[in-house]
């Protein structure tokens, strides 16, 4: 049985699928604002969903996973205008570095990354049944939810409308009937992008896209799993609830998962304070598969304290899972076939069997990781005259099953293909010349094809990502 802990509830709850036959799970997380490098924070959030799906799917679910962009928004827009090129060129850019560092993550692709641009229509839809049914209102070619009109309103984030009305700045927007109303269409001001509607020329507002999109991905009806992180809480998650529910007149997800924080010396990293990591910067010190450990290391709705110690201290919790491989390997290649023991089985079944029950208990990965390393040290412990082959394999099998399941994979170091060498010696010949923007673009050619490159005193180093 797997117990979640639901954002809705505040507590700990079975999982019943909506799925009548309890096989199919739909889940949707909240996608980047493509208008900057993907940072730790984004890494965190997209790892722990990683794990979710990964989990659900060794427990023998289909799962669907849907997550967004958000490829036109007001920073976007900004930027691309400071950059002086489309917004169109920005979020691109930005889409395409997400896909980088996630897959540096072994973060698996979603099965659908709908985009707000390319669902419009589908939008305007979604905003017009709200109006319709009478929970939005229009003016001068803006359209409003109108918050009181939801009397479920605070329900996730568990704030009280009353609280929220004292504390509203009244003065923002004077045409709005209430001002907790949000937007969801925004009328375009001068020189910003826009599309047609029947209110006017404009766009959707922030929180009416995931709305739309995930309903409309999962057939418009009530969807298992949202998740995102704890900063999306209020009010982009409690406006989803609002107009979705309104929209639809039934209940939008049934489990809200959120992630804790990632903290430097305690404080949320922001870059306001200055303490702004992007995923680029950290791969530069340290491997994708370090930083994935250390973004496992807690649990998920737990603060995540940032720091090159615990970087440090999850490199070597890892090489001693990668040590503890080779040594196997090793083993076997040296030990004579022979029956499994029954003292190697009930070990090893045991600790998997705590394994899974660390993460049947919402998804509990420094727990299920004490596991990994218990099978890692019975391998260790492992002596040549009381064991054959048949242990040693069985140590290490589920050793590496289990790290799969926690995305923690080992990496088998495959022939680089003739193309990437090729695209590898223009590059090298591109640095010889101090063509650096041509060398930039063809290391980021080699990345998009699932390989990185990496500068050494002995010349360039191709790694399969």
């Amino acid at each position: 049985m797997i117990k979640l802990h639901n954002t809705l509830s505040g507590g700990k709850e079975e999982f019943i699928l909506v799925d009548k036959d309890g096989k199919n799970v739909n889940m949707y997380v909240c996608g980047v604002t493509p208008y900057d490098e993907v940072h730790l924070g984004h890494g965190r959030c997209y790892v722990v969903f990683d794990v979710v799906r990964r989990y659900l799917e060794y427990r023998g679910y289909k799962v669907k996973y849907i997550q967004n962009f958000t490829d036109i928004d007001d920073k976007i827009i900004k930027r691309a205008n400071e950059k002086k090129i489309p917004y169109q060129e920005l979020s691109q850019k930005f889409i395409d570095d997400y896909f980088v560092q996630m897959r540096k993550l072994n973060i698996l692709d979603a099965d659908s990354y709908p985009r707000v641009t390319e669902n419009i229509e589908e939008i305007k839809k979604f905003i017009q049944k709200i109006i319709d049914n009478g929970y939005a209102y229009t003016v001068d070619g803006d359209v409003y939810f109108s918050v009181r009109k939801f009397k479920d309103y605070g329900k996730l984030s568990k704030r009280n409308i009353e609280d929220l009305r004292s504390g509203a700045r009244v003065g923002v927007d004077e045409r709005k009937e209430d001002p907790l109303d949000f937007a969801l269409w925004k009328k375009a001001k001068e020189g910003e992008p826009f599309w047609e509607s029947p209110w006017g020329n404009g766009r959707p507002g922030w929180h009416i896209e995931c709305s739309a999109m995930s309903l409309g991905e999962f057939g418009f009806d009530t969807f298992d799993i949202h998740g995102g992180g704890l900063d999306l809480v209020f009010p982009h998650h409690e406006n989803e609830i609002a107009q979705s529910e309104a929209a639809i007149g039934k209940q939008f997800a049934k489990y809200w998962l959120h992630n804790g924080f990632v903290t430097i010396n305690k404080e949320k990293m922001s870059k306001s304070l200055g303490n702004f990591f992007t995923l680029r910067e950290i791969f530069e010190k340290y491997d994708p598969m370090v930083v994935r450990y250390f973004l496992i290391s807690n649990h998920y709705r737990s603060p995540l304290d940032f720091s090159d110690d615990k970087l440090e201290q999850a490199k070597n919790a890892w090489e001693r899972l990668l040590n503890a491989i080779e040594k196997a390997e090793d083993m076997v290649k040296a030990l004579p076939s022979g029956r499994l023991t029954e003292g190697s089985k009930k070990t090893v079944d045991s600790l998997v069997g705590e394994f899974e029950k660390a993460m049947d208990d919402d998804f509990n990965t420094p727990e299920a990781l004490a596991n990994i390393h218990g099978l890692a040290n019975g391998i260790f412990v492992l002596e040549p005259i009381n064991v054959c082959a048949e242990d040693v394999k069985y140590y290490l099998s589920k050793l590496k099953d289990l790290c799969g399941v926690l995305g923690l994979t080992i990496k088998d170091e495959a022939a680089i293909p003739p193309a990437i060498l090729q695209l590898s010696e223009k590059r090298q010949m591109a640095r010889k010349e101090k063509n650096w923007q041509l060398a930039d673009e063809l290391r980021k050619e080699i990345e998009k094809s699932g390989f990185t490159v990496e500068d050494t005193k002995a010349g360039p180093k191709i790694k399969k990502i």
